[in-house]
């Protein structure tokens, strides 16, 4: 419960900040934003990822259950005519069931940066986080949950944020008929400098058969609650097991020079009990 505490510390000092000064000032367009802005819901037996969509899912894993999503992410973007590459493998989230509507979780990656003057590699900054299911209506099938995650600067000064930030996302999915979901995340990330950054998601996910699924959604950030970014992606998920599943995916920048490909595998280890 020290880990809750402190995440929960950390958001109230970062409640202190210009930025809720900001959104008290725009209130109006804050709540358009809200409309407009968009979970994960690829369909499988009893594991469900965070992966490989943008969009977090609500579903938090029954207590005492491990849960790790492991992959691979190239990533090329080019801004004002200089083009960087990133390489992440692997991407590690570790994913525990504290209680039955409380996960905690750990993303620990390897990153590789290439542009046009330099080339670095190193262990990103690690991220310590908590997932609080905050609603399951079965009768509508609404799910709503709270992840709060904090960046801590463990990496290499090159790969660092040289300082602590945070990420909140609101988590939405709806249930619309027997094989198609809906879900969306809200955010707001803030990296240790400037007026942080809105973060939205839409996914629609379906089952294609019982194994295969496929998913595709907008997403995107408002940097500095001024730059508006989209961007696009799709992808598939295979399940081999109920436990065990494979994915893949593909993005772009919609309105910016950016591309990515992605291949997964994650891994549902349940409690022994639970075990078949």
């Amino acid at each position: 419960m020290d880990l809750i505490k402190l995440i929960l510390f950390i958001n109230y000092k970062f409640a202190k900040n210009k930025f809720f000064n900001y959104l008290s000032q725009n209130l109006k367009s804050s709540y358009l934003i809200i409309l407009l802005l968009s979970s994960s819901f690829i369909f499988s037996q009893d594991i469900i990822t965070d992966r490989p969509d943008q969009t977090e899912s609500p579903n938090t894993l029954n207590k005492g259950a491990l849960q790790i999503e492991s992959g691979y992410l190239s990533l090329k973007d080019r801004e004002n005519k200089k083009s960087k590459t990133r390489n992440l493998a692997p991407t590690n989230l570790f994913r525990y069931g504290l209680t039955n509507i409380i996960e905690l979780r750990l993303l620990a990656q390897f990153e590789n940066q290439e542009s046009d003057q330099t080339k670095i590699s190193g262990i990103s900054d690690i991220e310590l986080g908590v997932k609080l299911k905050i609603l399951k209506n079965e009768n509508i099938n609404n799910e709503i949950s709270f992840l709060s995650t904090i960046i801590i600067p463990s990496a290499s000064n090159d790969l660092s944020l040289n300082s602590f930030g945070i990420s909140n996302r609101m988590i939405f999915s709806h249930t619309l008929s027997s094989k198609t979901g809906l879900g969306y995340n809200l955010g707001y990330d803030y990296l240790g400098s400037g007026k942080g950054n809105l973060t939205y998601t839409l996914a629609i996910g379906t089952s294609l058969t019982e194994k295969l699924g496929f998913f595709m959604e907008p997403f995107g950030e408002i940097i500095d609650l001024n730059n508006f970014i989209l961007n696009f992606d799709s992808g598939f998920t295979y399940l081999l097991k109920e436990n065990f599943q494979l994915d893949c995916s593909y993005g772009i920048g919609i309105n910016n020079k950016m591309n990515f490909f992605s291949l997964g595998i994650s891994w549902l280890i349940k409690k022994n009990k639970e075990n078949q």
